[in-house]
């Protein structure tokens, strides 16, 4: 079968196991594999679809320990490189009390190299590109030169084999020395996209432009456009028309990966029929209402990995809400 690649970070989300407080007064961290594409890849493991993931970690212990995770969760993991000197990067992450997250810092000093910021162009696993259907990554690799040329290497790849490239911006200045320099890189990735998905502040602050249909038609070769914007729902443009949906309320725990699990899902809708499909407004209006619930559902655990849902418990809890209504 056709797979997905993701390609990016894996990391450990260090996530306060004590909720609203800073970081002198938290009393434990607890660690989850985290990284958005690699959460995005486990997501699509547990919905059923064929996924690889393309990253790189260190040589040491949280390195051995994300591959086995991975493997466990059923993400294929030829395409993860593993370099002999660089750390394999950890995030401290607090929660407040309604779940959602901040992001504080990294495990080392300024002098530590990230394995996420070392993968190697040339090692990339053309093979893996024969048979794929998406290309799945954000833009947190463009920080570091040498990711950022793996990054090219795959899109052209991808473009080589007729693969589909969806981007999830995931804007974290955190991750950059120059952020400003994501406005030069923007431009350049936008032009190899089919399919992009951000926030609402990401287009803000990225796009100048709020609306989906509007980039879509300052980017006309765009073939999707989806905005979220938490509990406030999300916007999209897919199959030439714009449309909304709004959020699923739920009593979230921690909002950690409920992004990347929407994505997985929407990809999940997308990867089993053909694309042409999106043209019917009523699948498009589905594969997102779907999405939403994936994200929602996500919520409900903490670790972006532990609360994804899968295709029945998703389909079953909009099946209740349709009862309801």
């Amino acid at each position: 079968m056709p797979r997905v690649i993701c390609l990016g970070e894996v990391l450990i989300d260090r996530i306060a196991e004590d909720i609203g407080v800073s970081d002198d007064q938290v009393s434990s961290w607890h660690s989850y594999l985290g990284g958005a594409p690699a959460n995005v890849a486990c997501g699509l493991a547990k919905l059923g679809t064929p996924v690889s993931l393309i990253s790189s970690v260190g040589q040491d212990a949280t390195g051995a320990d994300l591959l086995k995770q991975l493997g466990a969760a059923g993400v294929e993991t030829s395409g993860v490189q593993v370099h002999p000197e660089a750390t394999t990067r950890e995030i401290y992450v607090n929660r407040d009390a309604q779940g959602d997250r901040s992001f504080r810092r990294f495990n080392g000093d300024e002098k530590t190299v990230f394995a996420d910021t070392l993968m190697s162009a040339e090692h990339l696993p053309e093979h893996l590109f024969t048979d794929a259907k998406f290309l799945v990554l954000g833009t947190l690799g463009l920080a570091s030169p040498q990711t950022s040329r793996a990054i090219g290497r795959a899109l052209k790849l991808a473009e080589q084999h007729f693969v589909r490239v969806v981007v999830d911006i995931n804007w974290r200045a955190m991750f950059w020395k120059n952020p400003e320099q994501i406005l030069h890189l923007l431009p350049v990735l936008i032009k190899y996209v089919d399919f992009v998905k951000m926030t609402e502040e990401e287009a803000k602050l990225l796009f100048r432009l709020t609306s989906p249909a509007a980039i879509a038609q300052a980017y006309n070769h765009l073939e999707g456009i989806i905005i979220t914007n938490g509990d406030k729902g999300c916007r999209y443009y897919l199959g030439e028309r714009q449309g909304k949906q709004s959020a699923f309320p739920v009593y979230s725990t921690d909002t950690t990966g409920a992004g990347d699990a929407f994505l997985a899902a929407f990809i999940h809708k997308i990867y089993h029929r053909p694309l042409t499909n999106l043209l019917d407004a009523q699948f498009a209006e589905s594969a997102i209402a779907y999405s939403c619930a994936a994200g929602a559902l996500s919520t409900l655990n903490v670790g972006a990995i532990s609360g994804q849902p899968s295709d029945r418990q998703i389909r079953e809890f909009l099946a209740m809400r349709e009862a309801k209504h």
